[in-house]
């Protein structure tokens, strides 16, 4: 009995925190038909937003996959005594407020900040433009595959890379050959996660977009504009679009677990 009492307050407590809060969004998304879905979501603010979305994270999940994974080699391969200050810092992300970032973004490159007058000399436009959105989703998204292939790393060792190397090989092909191939699982990983994390994320780039709809307002913004304009159709069905995208990014990471197994 205890067994079974335990499992049902397991599942009560992610039916009420996830399953009912998501399934009503759906059936408010769909209250007027799908029709009504369709013509929410057609709208031109709305693809506008959701291809502002998407190339956003198209933009800042690479990056942070190329960081994260020089990174991590740095953490476990070397024996710099800075690795642990370093290590910190990948983790800031997960301490700091995505609004702190947002606003830190802001007094750095914003027009009365400290590189914004020679930025504005130059004609380069950060914050309230695509490269400010771009900067703070990769700062709240940048840890998940440094933290991903960390432990994946150390795990394989570097017996294989000196053999490579004993062998001839350069660094360059021992990292093609040898290293990438062997943390390939934990990149995956890694990337996904900071996908489902760029595709959603709200409090940075709420600061440094400036909401403008059609121009900067990403569709976790789109969101919440809808919802303050009492467009709830419009709010929900975007909301539906967020949640196919994380629902996405929860099947490619159980296919990628399938594949590993």
């Amino acid at each position: 009995m205890a067994k079974i009492a335990l499992r049902l307050a397991a599942f009560g407590y992610l039916a009420a925190l996830l399953a009912l809060p998501v399934a009503s969004i759906f059936y408010r998304a769909f209250e007027h038909g799908v029709i009504g879905f369709w013509q929410a979501v057609a709208q031109p603010d709305a693809i506008h937003a959701l291809w502002l979305t998407l190339l956003i994270a198209g933009i800042a999940v690479p990056l942070n996959a190329v960081f994260g994974v020089i990174c991590a080699h740095v953490l476990v391969r070397s024996h710099l005594r800075w690795k642990r200050i370093l290590g910190l810092l990948v983790d800031l992300p997960f301490a700091v407020s995505p609004v702190v970032v947002g606003l830190a973004l802001v007094l750095l490159y914003g027009n009365q900040g400290w590189f914004g007058p020679w930025l504005a000399a130059h004609g380069i436009r950060v914050i309230f433009a695509l490269p400010g959105m771009v900067l703070a989703t990769m700062f709240v998204s940048l840890p998940f595959v440094v933290r991903e292939v960390v432990p994946v790393m150390r795990e394989t060792g570097d017996e294989q890379e000196q053999a490579a190397a004993t062998l001839g090989a350069s660094p360059w092909q021992t990292f093609w050959k040898v290293t990438l191939p062997s943390i390939r699982w934990g990149v995956a990983y890694g990337v996904v996660l900071s996908a489902a994390r760029a595709f959603g994320e709200y409090g940075a780039v709420s600061v440094v977009a400036g909401r403008l709809a059609g121009i900067t307002q990403t569709l976790p913004l789109y969101v919440d504009e809808r919802f303050e304009s009492f467009d709830l159709t419009g709010a929900y069905a975007a909301s539906v679009v967020l949640a196919l995208l994380a629902l996405a990014t929860l099947f490619s990471m159980n296919a990628l677990a399938r594949k590993e197994a």
